[in-house]
This record gives structure tokens, sequence and C-alpha cells, in this order.
């Protein structure tokens, strides 16, 4: 039986261009990679900024197959490859920037360390829109916070993609989880466990003195930037209190961070995919990811609307729009 040359794609030949589904050449796996058959592909705010070429810190190289998150079976495996084999369901966060090819294909080469067994209890969907946000949600929450039993954590931005994961693994190591949000997303926030801060209606100073008397939050994760992250640093508690931000890249006054003797540490969750180093922490965070879904304490937020990779720039102009209601997913199988 031959094994085809060529796969659907969609390609990105120019910035702030419509994409064009067409042929291109399928990748074969390479040593330490395994050949994906792609059957989702998650879409995140990342990528339509990079297909615009206004992401300078995860620019493409054209012409690029966008599409960060994907989920698919194993096709094939390639020399030093043991922990995975033909057949298995995997996910991950595995390319669409940097010259590294995403999911926006039939196919994808991908690197063995990012990538973990999916969640039994997950369909390709749910799975393709998890690995960015959970990755990111957890490097601030764990790998730098260390959240633990008993922390008050405030989530800046508790229904977004990075939020409500952030939210969810906060409450099952155990924390006592706040959200910021609007007041038509109290439901969405309260359903993860997290108890509702409209944050148009309350001040910083109101909600640290309500839920901490005046003494500020043990964690706060600011997923939005800009003046929320300085608010955030006003909401930390006194005397140790870590502020951590995946969006932190204005210019912020850190006095109000240093006056309550509190730290900050920023979150980049490409630098693995740009830099070519620490791609196996990525690829553990994904089976942390795994076991959490399975236990059942980690769902997605989901928008229902299905789209094609023919359907791939629309997705994109949906999400940009704002009609997304949840995590958006370009079925490719």
């Amino acid at each position: 039986m031959n094994t085809p040359t060529t796969m659907k794609a969609v390609v990105l030949q120019s910035f702030d261009e419509p994409m064009i589904l067409t042929d291109v050449e399928r990748p074969s796996a390479g040593p330490g990679q395994v050949l994906v058959r792609i059957e989702a592909s998650g879409v995140n705010p990342l990528d339509t900024k990079i297909a615009a070429g206004k992401a300078d810190h995860a620019r493409a190289v054209l012409p690029a197959i966008l599409g960060i998150d994907m989920a698919g079976v194993v096709e094939a495996v390639g020399a030093g490859v043991e922990t995975f084999r033909p057949g298995d369901e995997v996910y991950g966060m595995t390319g669409g920037i940097a010259g590294v090819q995403g999911s926006l294909a039939q196919y994808a080469a991908v690197d063995a360390d990012l990538l973990a067994r999916k969640p039994r209890n997950m369909s390709m969907r749910e799975a393709a829109a998890l690995p960015l946000v959970f990755i990111t949600a957890w490097e601030g929450l764990v790998d730098r916070a260390q959240v633990g039993h008993n922390a008050k954590v405030l989530v800046q931005g508790g229904a977004g993609g990075v939020g409500h994961i952030a939210v969810q693994i906060a409450r099952a190591f155990g924390a006592e989880v706040y959200a910021t949000g609007e007041a038509r997303q109290r439901a969405t926030i309260e359903g993860y466990g997290a108890t509702a801060i409209d944050f148009r209606t309350r001040t910083v100073e109101d909600y640290v003195d309500r839920y901490t008397a005046g003494e500020g939050f043990d964690i706060v994760y600011d997923t939005v930037g800009g003046a929320t992250l300085d608010a955030s640093f006003r909401a930390a508690r006194l005397y140790g209190g870590h502020v951590v931000s995946c969006l932190g890249w204005g210019t912020h006054a850190l006095a109000p961070l240093s006056f309550r003797a509190a730290t900050y540490s920023g979150v980049f969750t490409l630098l693995p995919l740009i830099r070519n180093k620490g791609r196996a922490a990525h690829g553990a965070i994904m089976r942390e990811a795994t076991r959490l879904v399975e236990a059942g304490k980690i769902q997605v937020r989901l928008d229902p609307a299905t789209y094609t990779l023919a359907d791939a720039n629309a997705a994109h102009r949906d999400l940009i729009d704002g009609k997304a209601d949840g995590k958006l997913v370009v079925s490719v199988a």
C-alpha cells in the first residue's frame, strides 16, 4: 500500500491575508518525533494575532501552517521514541510558531516531548481546546506560585480561556478561589467553583477588604494584562503575596507590589517551542492535565460551533469578532 505524499493544509502565505486551503507535502516522523494524524485544531486568540502579523513574540515563518493546539492519533513514530505507538490518541501544544508546523493540516511531525495521551473522557475537539490554556495556567499557579491547600487565590478574568482553567487547577490543589469577571459571567465563574467578583462595580480595595480582611490574596493570577495587572499588584497579600501574569508585556509601576513586600512572575508559555528547550516540561504538564481531566476536576468550555479546514478563516473571524462562547476548534478529520 502506497503512503500518500501530500496532505491538505491551511497555509498562511502573507500576514493579514486569508489563509489558503491547499495540498502540501506530507511530513514524516524524524528522530524523536511522532507523526500525528490530526483530528482537531484548537483556535486561540494568539493564532489570530500571528495570522495578522501582530505577534512579534510568536512570529510565524512564511509560508506557515498555523494552529498551536492539536489532538489526533499517532500514525508512526520516529527513531528513539518509546513513549508512543501507532494508534495512541494524543494531544499537546505543538507548533504554529517560529517555523514549527501547526495543526491546521491533516498530519504533523511532532516532537514527542510535547505530547501526552488524550484523556479517555474527552472528545478530540475538547482535547484540542485545552493545551495552551492549561499549560499557561499550570505554569503560573503551580510552577511559579506553588499553589497549595487553603491558599487564597484571585484569578483575574476567571471566565476566559486561561482563567477558567486556572480557577479549576487552583480548586484541584485545594485553594480558596475568587475570580473577577463581568456580571453576566457570574454563573460561569461560580460553576467552576470560584467566588465571582464583578470588576466593574467593585474596586480592588473593596474586594480585598471583603474577602481577605484587607490583607490581600496569597496568589493573584492576571490573565488580562494592562490596568488589570496594575490592580493585581494592589491585591497581593502583605508580606509574601505573589502575582503571576501571562500578559505582563506593558510598562508597569512596581511600587504597589514592593510596598506590600510581594513578588511577581511572568509566564511565557511559548518559550520551549521558540527556543527548543524545556519541551519535556510541556509534555509532563499535559500528563497532569490528563490526570485531572480523568479525575473529573478539569472541564474545558467549548463553543458548540463547528468548523472544518475549509472554514479556518471563518473561525479566526468569529473569534476576533467576539462571537465565541468558549474555545473554538477546527475539526480536521
